[in-house]
């Protein structure tokens, strides 16, 4: 089962990279034009920087404490911090209208809750 939750990790920590990665190396209007990211219109560029940020803090925290084994307890709590990011994200579609992007931020979060549990649970360091 290790290896289970360790390739949902990987998966998650890919995810998160990707997109936070994205969010801090395009400008406000970049992102908007890419058509995938309209919803950056409701937030200003230093929040979408953040939350770009918040995500590739997640991928690092994903992997690394139990890679270096220092404080493993962290890949839960980054966990946890990912499932409150596709939360707000899910939360930001809806009221957009943007339903199509929802099932996406619930699979994510899922995924991420399925990390948490197992790490603080039975799989933990």
């Amino acid at each position: 089962m290790n290896t289970v939750v360790w390739i949902a990790q990987g998966l998650l920590a890919v995810a998160m990279l990707g997109a936070g990665a994205m969010k801090l190396s395009k400008s406000k209007a970049e992102l908007q034009a890419s058509g995938s990211m309209d919803w950056v219109e409701d937030f200003p560029e230093p929040q979408i920087k953040g939350i770009g940020t918040l995500e590739v803090l997640a991928a690092i925290g994903l992997i690394l404490p139990a890679v270096l084994d220092i404080a493993p307890v962290l890949v839960g709590v980054a966990a946890v911090g990912v499932v409150l990011l596709m939360l707000g994200a899910a939360a930001t579609h809806l009221r957009r209208k943007e339903n199509q992007m929802v099932p996406v931020n619930l699979l994510i979060a899922a995924i991420a809750v399925f990390v948490a549990v197992m790490r603080f649970g039975p799989e933990a360091f």
